[in-house]
């Protein structure tokens, strides 16, 4: 049995635990859940020797232990698989699982002992690893990747092994493979925490869910009480319905369009194009399956990507947009996939990263105003809620969810005229998603147009006005609010038809 007991931590401006308690038997799988900054990542790098609690104890098969490095944790058996994979990319995998550890031949100073690439075979199969020990990281997908994590904690003979975040970058065939091995570790004995914001998954993998609030205990579920409802009820205090807004006026069809699309191409595979509008006021979804071309579609009209045919009208004027500062400069702004790599400057504050885009508007004789650029930060800061204690703390300190709403943040300067959110919720838990779905809201009805990319197919049906579906690089169908239901944009998604 592995024990947080009574566990508090603080940082400068934040109590980010609060007398926290938690329990993990091995075989058994704990899912800890709430919004970000509810202390889950905290409690996780106590529990891994990674940061020490202010106060509490940890216990280890009933006695009381103390981590003061990874290190220790790892040789008491506990390990945490991060969400962001910790691998040495242009190594093998066999050097990936053994790394720093590496077994030698010939004394301390000897050459590396073979045997590193059996074991890690042996590994391999039973994780159903699909390639040899010899291949090198950076040629592996996000799902094995994952898989050569697992067999590095399997390595170091881990008894609790912490997931944060294990699915977030893994497709749904991966999901389920990895699902396949941690109930594999289950069976052997090994206990599994597991943090996720997909509450649908956590309802499938988990045996108990202790739900975290404000950095305290919330709540806890046992696997017959554990439903979406009652998740939601126990982090944010609130029913899921309150989440989406329709509360807007629909927008009239006879509405001038805000982006007139006409047979755009970026591949040369695609036949005719893709063409459609979009109206200020409203928020249209585009759904589809991965590889459907989603993606490609929102970095071609943000200049990202080579557009090879088709036109853009911006408010009844052709756009040729061939960069992304050209794309700023007309209104057209993308919220990317994947926030910490190109939404954000992550070693930056998150009064440079909100006043990034902006800082020609915010020049006196050259230079910036310093002043000028605090109060843009400190405004945006209050009107979207980002949790900090100022904005000059580094972004990538904060939570998936803030480091989400700074991404926003910096385009609202701008007044977009259109505002591209490519998978927007990814990462983030309901409450930050509520604000994102109210701040998407507030932005449709002061005219904006809204595209918004999900696979999240609930998300789909409840924040769009109408949902356009993308299949193979071509656009399969649209779907009118009333027209919107699971089942046909599935049918869309996977080359269907339309039915009348």
């Amino acid at each position: 049995m592995l024990q947080a007991v009574d566990v508090s931590k603080s940082f400068p401006g934040v109590q980010a635990l609060g007398d926290v308690s938690l329990s993990l038997a091995g075989g058994e799988l704990v899912s800890v859940v709430g919004e970000n900054g509810a202390g889950k990542s905290t409690l996780m790098k106590i529990l891994a020797g990674v940061q020490a609690p202010d106060s509490g104890t940890l216990r280890l098969d009933g006695r009381d232990v103390r981590f003061n490095t990874v290190d220790e944790a790892q040789r008491a058996g506990v390990v945490l698989i991060h969400q962001e994979l910790n691998l040495a990319e242009s190594l093998d995998v066999a050097a990936n699982v053994f790394l720093g550890r590496e077994p030698t031949v010939g004394g301390p100073l000897g050459l590396i002992a073979p045997r590193i690439y059996r074991d890690t075979a042996a590994m391999a199969r039973r994780l159903g690893l699909d390639c040899i020990p010899s291949t090198r990281v950076d040629s592996l997908s996000p799902g094995q990747r994952q898989l050569v994590e697992i067999a590095r904690a399997l390595s170091l003979k881990s008894r609790f092994i912490i997931f944060d975040e294990p699915t977030s970058s893994l497709t749904e065939h991966e999901t389920r493979r990895l699902f396949e091995v941690i109930g594999g570790l289950k069976r052997d004995g090994v206990g599994i925490l597991y943090i996720s914001h997909r509450l649908n998954e956590v309802g499938t993998v988990s045996d108990r869910v202790v739900v975290l609030r404000d950095g305290r205990n919330a709540g806890e579920l046992d696997r017959e009480r554990i439903s979406h409802e009652a998740l939601v009820r126990l982090m944010v205090g609130r029913e899921l319905k309150q989440f989406f807004h329709h509360a807007r006026p629909p927008v009239e069809a006879a509405t001038p369009p805000r982006v007139e699309v006409r047979n755009l191409r970026w591949s040369a595979d695609q036949a005719g194009g893709i063409s459609f509008d979009l109206r200020p006021g409203e928020i249209v979804g585009l759904a589809g399956l991965m590889g459907a071309g989603r993606t490609e579609l929102a970095e071609t009209l943000f200049g990202l990507r080579r557009r090879l045919g088709g036109d853009v009208r911006l408010d009844g004027h052709p756009v040729r947009v061939a960069t992304a500062h050209e794309a700023v400069r007309a209104g057209i702004l993308l919220v990317p996939e994947d926030r910490r790599s190109q939404g954000l400057v992550i070693d930056f504050s998150i009064r440079d990263n909100l006043s990034l885009p902006s800082l020609e508007r915010l020049q006196t004789a050259g230079f910036v105003d310093r002043r000028a650029e605090t109060t843009l930060a400190e405004s945006t800061r209050t009107k979207l809620g980002i949790r900090t204690p100022h904005v000059r703390q580094v972004v990538g300190l904060l939570s998936g969810g803030n480091q989400q709403k700074v991404v926003l943040g910096k385009w609202l300067a701008r007044r977009p005229r259109l505002l591209i959110l490519d998978e927007p919720t990814r990462g983030v838990d309901v409450g930050a998603k509520a604000e994102i779905y109210a701040l998407m809201d507030a932005l449709a009805r002061e005219g904006t147009a809204v595209l918004m990319i999900s696979s999240d197919l609930e998300e789909i049906l409840g924040v769009s006005d109408r949902v356009l579906v993308m299949h193979e690089g071509r656009l399969s169908g649209e779907l009118a609010r009333h027209e919107l239901t699971e089942e046909a944009v599935m049918r869309l998604a996977t080359g269907g038809e339309k039915r009348s």
